[in-house]
């Protein structure tokens, strides 16, 4: 079967293109081999990111061992954390557009045959498999892996302890020195912060997937098993090119749809919604929003891990991982097996192999922490086009809620507002024009949600925004708000005072005030006007709403066309 390289290596005419090769080291009697590009995230800004070297070794180590011959490029990546609360998260989701066109570019300028893809942490991984499925090339994935939790004073700490402590601070519930104290012990190691948050959920999302090798998403960073798989997926990814299984071949309905039901059964990150119709779009399956309700309604959630409950990833994985939690599943039709993995196997053979070692973590069928999963997707005239919520990280009493709305047009005057008490009880706080238009490129809002938990409020205050949550934000946090606020939406209209119902359980949102008065201030209604200029511009002009994965459009053909 011919290969991609052989444009760049075969005949006379390229000479020159087998010189440069040369020039890298090689030889002639690589000239068989297939080329597996090795796309790494390492920097040194992220603490996810940090150690992608020795992993990048091992992957480069096990593509040789396999027959092939491993090319590493870099990829960039934007520490949501660091991020958080300023210019910078404006351009965090638009990061994952240029992640994904880095992949497409680098394997079409050099006829890559292959990849592994080398992510940790929140838009590289959805951005770098958004690429492979735009190409169907060949790809296996292993990431950086889950960051240890942190011990302060005893008890198990995360990344999230931290934001919700700088509310506590406001309020005088600790001190500067509680507060230093903290921050010092929650992140311990090197790797994806340690709950299930937005990159460890898009990690577990990838191995049920079939795209990476089983424990790639729950391994620890620090654990040398993690080197061992990093060179397995090398030599795998040498086999997966030979074979010439393309990244859709795993991107399936099929594989999609057990990718909603591991969703679901573990209470993933409200971004996992945007990326894996982002996902969809590229690999050209038709995913809609509904679609998330649909398995969600008839999937328990069986897994609890921070910011919903105390467990972290290193014990998902002590308990068995994401096979043993698929393996759960299987015990109730919940999972279709029949779909392959990059392993050369398929689904149901890997989770076969698993075993449940704690079920206080996997709960099983019959007692889950709920029996519908922990995503929702709400719907009313607040959100005609949809609305997520993390409903696993929902207080019961929040499930339902009403009350008058406190508007805000940007998130820094909320978070002025909690610092000086000015947010009362009851209320429901609204955040617009900061959606993928308006803010623009969607900036999560955990400190928001981390402030208002910290402050004791997270039990009577629900948050309505067009922008999106961190997958450590709790609470009654309900985003992706669709139509956004600057292309009109209705979250525009909203008035101080307006009455809002919140009804989580019967996935709906509503904005008390009659259609006649909505279409008077309609009428009032001005877009504001952005001032804009490099990528940030391009961004907007191109952007989908978030109901539709916040993707690029150009006016080329749709997902279903393709």
């Amino acid at each position: 079967m011919p290969k991609r390289s052989d444009q760049v290596r075969q005949g006379p005419a390229r000479a020159p293109h087998r010189s440069l090769l040369y020039a890298l080291g090689l030889d002639p009697s690589d000239s068989a081999r297939p080329i597996i590009g090795v796309a790494n995230s390492y920097n040194e800004l992220i603490p996810g990111h940090m150690h992608l070297r020795s992993i990048a070794e091992q992957v480069k180590f096990g593509v040789w061992q396999g027959g092939g011959v491993p090319l590493e490029f870099n990829v960039i990546g934007v520490c949501d954390g660091i991020a958080m609360n300023h210019t910078g998260m404006n351009y965090s989701l638009v990061s994952r557009e240029t992640i994904a066109d880095s992949i497409e570019i680098m394997v079409e300028g050099h006829g890559l045959d292959g990849l592994v893809l080398i992510p940790n942490c929140d838009k590289i991984v959805p951005g770098m498999v958004i690429g492979a499925a735009r190409l169907d090339v060949p790809v296996v994935v292993v990431s950086g892996g889950p960051m240890l939790a942190g011990d302060f004073r005893g008890k198990k700490v995360d990344l999230k302890d931290v934001f919700e402590a700088v509310g506590q601070y406001f309020t005088g519930a600790i001190d500067a020195d509680d507060l230093a104290e903290l921050e010092e012990s929650a992140c311990p190691t090197c790797g994806s912060c340690a709950g299930l948050f937005t990159a460890n959920s898009m990690s577990c999302l990838t191995e049920i997937l079939g795209l990476a090798l089983p424990g790639d998403a729950t391994i620890p960073a620090p654990f040398s098993a993690r080197l061992a798989l990093a060179r397995r997926s090398g030599a795998q990814a040498v086999a997966v090119a030979q074979q010439g299984w393309g990244a859709r071949r795993f991107l399936s309905p099929v594989g999609l749809r057990n990718a909603l039901a591991i969703d679901a059964a573990l209470g993933c990150s409200t971004n996992t919604v945007l990326h894996l119709l982002a996902i969809a779009y590229e690999a050209g399956v038709d995913l809609p929003m509904e679609s998330f309700n649909e398995v969600t309604g008839v999937t328990p959630h069986l897994v609890k891990l921070s910011p919903s409950g105390p467990d972290h990833m290193e014990d998902l994985h002590r308990a068995g991982g994401i096979m043993a939690v698929a393996k759960r599943l299987a015990e109730g039709g919940l999972i279709d097996g029949s779909a392959p993995t990059v392993s050369g196997h398929s689904l149901a053979d890997q989770y076969a192999a698993a075993t449940i070692r704690d079920e206080a973590v996997i709960r099983p069928l019959a007692t889950p922490h709920s029996p519908t999963g922990g995503l929702a997707v709400l719907y009313g005239n607040l959100a005609p086009g949809g609305a997520v919520v993390k409903e696993a990280a929902v207080l019961p009493g929040m499930l339902r809620h009403e009350g008058p709305a406190r508007v805000f047009d940007d998130e820094r005057s909320l978070v002025a507002a909690i610092e000086a008490g000015s947010i009362n009880p009851g209320s429901v706080v609204v955040i617009r024009y900061v959606g993928p238009k308006g803010g623009p490129g969607m900036p999560e809002m955990l400190t928001p949600t981390s402030a208002l938990a910290g402050a004791g409020l997270d039990d009577s205050v629900a948050l309505i925004t067009d922008g999106r949550f961190s997958g450590a934000s709790r609470g009654a946090s309900i985003g992706h708000v669709a139509p956004e606020a600057v292309d009109g939406g209705v979250i525009a209209l909203v008035e101080d005072g307006d009455t809002i119902r919140i009804d989580i359980p019967a996935r709906q949102v509503t904005l008390d005030v009659s259609d006649s008065d909505l279409e008077q201030r309609r009428a009032a209604w001005k877009r504001p006007e952005q001032r804009l200029s490099g990528v940030l511009a391009r961004y907007v002009a191109h952007v989908s709403g978030a109901d539709r994965g916040a993707v690029l459009t150009h006016g080329g053909p749709t997902a279903v066309e393709r």
